[in-house]
């Protein structure tokens, strides 16, 4: 797919401050301005985030509220079952609360639902079994909860006390648990509070416990460490895909820290399963660790990577990194089985002219992967997309939007052909009836050309500058690193490299040769480029500019610049 490309050009006189205040090469220079680092000093802060900065916890929505409600828990020992999510977000928070209230001596336990049988949240089905199996006196919703109106109302009649820390889009009217830990509902627009997922919430939440506790002169709370929990904090603030900015920068740059010293048993295991040898950087988690911890819940219970989580020794560890990775596998399968139907489909009932969004699903399609296709679909169509699947009573759905069209605001819009929708403006959910789909994508769809015209339907490259081939040397390159975490509102480093040609033919790579690895020279250097699923694309001749992601890649030992193709265009 062809894209608009959009070459960044900041301030020069910015970008010669901060190479003079830094003592930096100019493109990372480049790269620190196109990211809202103006001055040397925010640039220095960046580049080297410190806990610090990080806000005071009170500052959370009613997480003060939540903290006198538990400490009150603590000296009547009631039991709290923190009732979690099945992706990593909630795993991971849920991780965090019952190993640091555990070891600082309150009675807590775990649920996480099946994704199959109990669904998303609080449900009747999972909060009913919830409390057949652990009689709680409180539950602490985890990455749940801010839509759950009936359930909390059950759950208050029951005199069963609710927490409710989240990060979602809170319905109206909200929920009323004992405390709303939800940064959407107080801060104001632009917050940097506000992006924080349930994991960052949850550190906060354990950072304002004992906090307390040390004001208190509680036992155990002075020397308690809330750093050791940063490693879990980075993998599901990285996994669930929040801006790197403000506070997550922070939690998630220590974070990587903590989980590459990370004393583990599980997570060390599920590394080694994983191949990975060196550092462990956003890829590794978002690519590697991150599918194998979801692979659990999208296919069977969650509860299988929790464990991994909690593992207290090197056996265990490795029997469940093994069973996820092989339930991994397994996804992988039935997800590319899917998405190869969705794209049967949409050979005829596709039309680029006329249809802004894309609704496809069946009975019986995997509801753990239906997520994952449609962020495939979405990328490959570019247009708000949502797939199927479950039984034909209540098929669920998971959605992924492109910019400039809020997917949530949208399903409001379309209320009347659903059961039940919530999410946030770039992903949703929904659950409906199979014989409302079509009438479901048509009013979609409808709401969606009123928004949307044919501009916003090429997508954009962000390209931080034009660089020639020497300028992407390995020490240039190697530089860039020190931008990292990057992801979210953070875009990695992206180039434009003009007037190049193949310095050789082009050499096909890969299982079924999907893969194509270029050389190309500007006639002064040679570089390696890899063009991923390049099967099928046109090929670039002549003279041709490039749009690139340059990294640097290990191999035998040898360290060598290579640039990711993004996408070609002949010269002009």
């Amino acid at each position: 797919m062809k894209r608009n490309w959009n070459i960044c050009s900041p301030d020069e006189t910015v970008v010669d401050a901060l190479v003079k205040g830094l003592n930096a090469n100019k493109l990372l220079c480049q790269c620190l301005a196109n990211r809202g680092q103006e001055d040397t000093q925010s640039a220095k802060r960046f580049l080297s985030p410190k806990l610090a900065d990080l806000s005071p916890p009170g500052l959370i929505p009613n997480l003060s509220d939540a903290v006198l409600r538990l400490f009150e828990a603590r000296r009547k020992k009631e039991r709290i079952v923190v009732f979690g999510d099945y992706d990593v977000d909630g795993i991971t928070s849920t991780a965090i609360l019952i190993q640091s209230m555990g070891e600082l001596g309150w009675n807590i336990s775990s649920y996480l639902p099946d994704r199959m049988d109990e669904g998303y949240g609080l449900t009747s089905g999972g909060v009913k079994n919830c409390i057949d199996k652990h009689s709680p006196h409180l539950i602490i919703a985890a990455d749940c909860g801010s839509t759950s109106v009936k359930a909390i109302e059950d759950l208050n009649r029951q005199a069963i006390d609710v927490i409710v820390l989240d990060h979602h889009q809170v319905c109206d009217p909200p929920p009323k648990p004992y405390a709303l830990v939800n940064p959407n509902i107080s801060l104001t627009e632009g917050s940097e509070l506000r992006d924080l997922c349930t994991a960052g919430l949850a550190f906060k939440l354990v950072h304002g416990l004992v906090k307390h506790g040390r004001e208190n002169n509680e036992a155990d709370f002075e020397k308690y460490d809330i750093r050791l929990l940063l490693d879990l904090v980075a993998l599901g603030t990285i996994a669930d895909m929040v801006p790197l900015t403000g506070e997550n920068r922070i939690l998630a740059f220590k974070g990587l820290q903590q989980l590459n010293r990370t004393k583990r048993p599980g997570l060390i295991a599920l590394i080694n399963t994983c191949g990975i040898k060196g550092s462990i950087t956003p890829y590794e988690v978002g690519f590697q660790l991150c599918p194998r911890l979801n692979a659990a819940g999208r296919l069977k219970k969650a509860t299988a990577s929790l464990d991994l989580i909690m593992a207290a020794d090197e056996k265990s560890g490795v029997d469940l990194a093994t069973g996820l990775d092989k339930n991994n596998q397994d996804r992988q399968r039935i997800e590319k089985e899917i998405t190869r139907k969705v794209k049967d489909q949409l050979t005829s009932d596709f039309d680029p002219s006329n249809d802004f969004v894309i609704v496809a699903g069946e009975p019986g399609w995997n509801i753990g992967v239906i997520g994952i296709v449609a962020s495939k679909i979405q990328r490959e169509f570019y247009r708000p997309t949502f797939i199927l699947g479950g039984n034909p009573d209540d098929m669920r759905g998971s959605g992924r939007s492109i910019k400039g069209f809020d997917l949530c605001g949208a399903l409001d819009e379309c209320a009347d052909h659903l059961i039940r929708h919530g999410g946030h403006a770039m992903a949703a959910g929904i659950t409906l009836k199979v014989d409302n789909i079509e009438s479901f994508r048509e009013r979609l769809n409808s709401v969606a050309s009123e928004m949307l015209d044919d501009a916003d339907l090429v997508p954009s490259l962000r390209l931080d500058a034009v660089c020639s081939l020497g300028e992407l040397n390995l020490s240039i390159v190697d530089s860039l690193e020190s931008l990292q975490p990057l992801g979210q509102s953070l875009p990695l480093v992206q180039a434009a490299v003009l007037n190049v040609e193949l310095f050789t033919e082009i050499k096909w790579m890969g299982s079924e040769k999907q893969h194509a690895k270029l050389i190309v020279t500007d006639g002064d250097v040679n570089t390696e480029v890899v063009w991923w699923n390049a099967e099928g694309q046109p090929q670039p001749s002549g003279r041709f500019d490039l749009a690139v992601q340059p990294s640097v890649n290990l191999w035998r030992g040898r360290r060598s610049v290579q640039l990711k193709l993004l996408d070609w265009r002949p010269s002009s």
